[in-house]
């Protein structure tokens, strides 16, 4: 058998893992995130002043925020559990110890530290976690990509073939989640999307997208990559779904209220799983118009992507929604605990939305993106956003007792004197971190670049390397080398403020 039919072998017919595994799994970037605050606060209480090389903060960012998802996902996946809990109990023991070693309200009790940080002001124009979510949608997105094509990697984590939940389906669905949430609608002014104008400037910004969907199909039929056929279908990708499920919102955004877009949402994925329950759909993208798995024709050959792209636009329309009520002008810390409450209870509800339509309707399937697929990238998808929130809270509250200290890509007090009336030391001056100094910055700023290096580099890797059949030792230091080079260039451009977006 040819090392193409080999690799694609290797990553079909799979049918994912438990939704409790992805829920553990979920908690693992946002930990991350929350223990390279940590030590940033740990070092300003010790050295009195922010970390300001660059290097040591790569260093840290790369080793911090990379390495341990990298190995959790392969080496380690199967201990996990046992990571997650070591992890978050080192992050225990660092809020214990910032706490003991405060330099502001020295002599305060903890209730009235809780009551002042609870009161906090908060930037009001900028929400960290948002930006955060996305980058790391990114970055576990751009490691799964390679990882999956070594036998380090979990199957069960890889793409599902019909049904199931891989953690690679949660991840494409989340991309969408991620980008829907910032999307030009939410941060527009109400009926600002209403214009034929603004409509034409939205299908004209999908350029790049489709650039790089016929780029991606070219380049694969060119050098006979390996394919998973059934994953979108013969000539489409996923740089086309993006671009389709764009177009449409846009267009659907200016025929409805912005407001309405989860009204929008749930009648496409009810109206969807109707047609897939109720007439020949489901038979036709999962077996094709003769029933027997053709690809004659551009919609057999392609049934996959055209059609689950409705599912994704579904997706796209309930974020619409999320970004609009994460963006809703806040200002103190208690409201901000407040959204998080709220969107727990959104999370609560969507999961049993969802054991009611698998017991009932339809199991999960990300090829066909039916009802039960939505529901649950949503769910996720809030689940994992709550949890970098309340990540980012904690940080505010461990700022709050070590005043001055500074964590890139995390809230800022609006009111810097919040801190000074309980202060029992002198302010210690320092030099101010710049804000761009962070590597989720870096990444932030070249979103697009990034992912299309990552998957240049994926199939750079995958002709040169037999990457089925190596052992642990070399996948590991091919996996982290590619992450160093994507992070790496990101850092870079960063550094030189260089944003490779003109569109």
């Amino acid at each position: 058998m040819s090392q193409k039919l080999l690799k694609e072998e290797f990553i079909s017919n799979l049918n994912g893992t438990t939704l409790l595994e992805i829920s553990i799994g979920l908690t693992l970037a946002p930990l991350c995130v929350l223990t390279r605050g940590l030590l940033l606060v740990l070092y300003f209480l010790h050295h009195g002043r922010p970390l300001s090389s660059k290097s040591v903060h790569f260093f840290l960012d790369f080793t911090v925020l990379v390495v341990p998802p990298v190995f959790c996902c392969t080496v380690l996946a199967p201990v996990l559990p046992w990571v997650i809990l070591s992890i978050m109990a080192f992050c225990v023991g660092l809020v214990y110890h910032i706490y003991c070693r405060r330099i502001t309200y020295v002599k305060g009790p903890l209730q009235q530290i809780l009551s002042d940080f609870l009161s906090a002001e908060l930037e009001p124009e900028y929400v960290p976690s948002i930006t955060v979510f996305r980058v790391y949608v990114n970055v576990l997105t751009s490691i799964s990509i390679l990882a999956v094509d070594f036998p380090q990697y979990p199957r069960r984590y890889a793409k599902t073939e019909t049904y199931g939940t891989g953690v690679m389906d949660f991840g494409v669905g989340s991309f969408v989640f991620g980008n829907a949430v910032v999307c030009p609608e939410v941060r527009m002014k109400s009926g600002a999307a209403q214009s034929k104008l603004y409509l034409a400037r939205q299908f004209f910004a999908v350029w790049p997208l489709l650039l790089l969907g016929f780029g991606r199909l070219m380049s694969v039929k060119a050098v006979e990559y390996h394919e998973h056929v059934s994953e979108y279908g013969t000539h489409w990708n996923f740089f086309f779904t993006l671009a389709i499920v764009r177009m449409a919102a846009s267009l659907l955004l200016t025929l409805f209220p912005v407001r309405k877009a989860w009204i929008v949402a749930i009648a496409l994925a009810v109206v969807y799983e109707c047609f897939l329950t109720f007439t020949p759909l489901k038979m036709f993208i999962l077996h094709g118009s003769d029933g027997r798995g053709s690809r004659a024709g551009f919609l057999n050959a392609n049934r996959e992507g055209v059609f689950s792209a409705i599912g994704y636009l579904a997706i796209y329309m309930a974020s619409v929604q999320v970004g609009l009520y994460v963006l809703k002008k806040r200002g103190c810390v208690r409201e901000w605990v407040g959204v998080v409450h709220s969107l727990l209870w959104a999370v609560l509800i969507l999961f049993l939305f969802l054991c009611a339509i698998q017991t009932y309707i339809e199991t999960v399937s990300r090829r066909m993106a039916n009802l039960s697929f939505c529901v649950w990238v949503v769910a996720h998808g809030l689940s994992l956003f709550s949890l970098f929130l309340a990540a980012d809270l904690v940080l505010v509250f461990a700022k709050l007792l070590v005043d001055g200290a500074t964590v890139p890509c995390s809230w800022n007090f609006a009111q810097p004197s919040v801190t000074n009336k309980k202060r029992d030391l002198e302010p210690r001056d320092g030099p101010a971190l710049p804000r761009s100094v962070c590597m989720v910055s870096a990444v932030n700023k070249n979103q697009l670049l990034y992912f299309l290096l990552a998957n240049v580099l994926t199939g750079l890797v995958n002709v040169m390397v037999d990457t089925i059949h190596s052992n642990a030792i070399f996948a590991m230091f091919v996996l982290h080398g590619y992450m160093l080079t994507n992070c790496l260039v990101m850092y870079i451009l960063q550094a030189k403020n260089i944003i490779l977006k003109w569109w």
